[in-house]
């Protein structure tokens, strides 16, 4: 099976893209997408919308997951990238990907063992669990974070419907 995860931000939006099968992970692909910041909202949403539909056709992943969007003291900023997110799940809808949503917390704590953990850590974490994935940068780890995450609670939903 072929993940995508996607870390949205209207600045930089990171992705990765990972195979799973079974309790193995291989890397893909990794990297970002990055808007310009005098660019208008649309502009902006349209780039993001374009190197998302560049990198599924590349890729063809069969699931995507995603980082929901937590609500930060500045309103702006929240809304932005609540756009950013909307864009690329709309781009994932037309083309026919599921979409599992991920709190930032609970892919922290999936990956790193705590939901507290800072990029560093999440960095760390991911380099050890895919060995020789050359890493794009923080977002990236973290979209990375997010496949690996999408990946385990895949496995483990299948794994408690086949007991049931």
């Amino acid at each position: 099976m072929k993940l995508i995860g996607l870390d949205p931000g209207l600045g930089c939006t990171g992705w990765g893209v990972i195979t799973a099968k079974g309790n193995s992970l291989s890397h893909i692909a990794n990297g970002q997408i990055r808007t310009d910041a005098k660019a208008s909202m649309s502009e902006r949403l349209a780039t993001l919308a374009e190197g998302l539909r560049a990198i599924l056709a590349e890729h063809a992943p069969d699931e995507a997951g995603i980082e929901e969007v937590f609500v930060n003291t500045n309103a702006q900023s929240t809304l932005k990238l609540g756009q950013a997110r909307g864009a690329l799940m709309l781009v994932l809808a037309d083309t026919g990907v599921p979409i599992g949503e991920y709190a930032a917390r609970f892919v922290k704590k999936a990956v790193v063992g705590t939901g507290g953990a800072d990029k560093a850590q999440i960095h760390a974490m991911v380099s050890v669990l895919l060995p020789g994935a050359k890493i794009a940068g923080a977002d990236a780890a973290d979209a990375l974070a997010i496949a690996i995450t999408h990946a385990h609670h895949r496995a483990s939903a299948r794994a408690v419907g086949a007991a049931a």
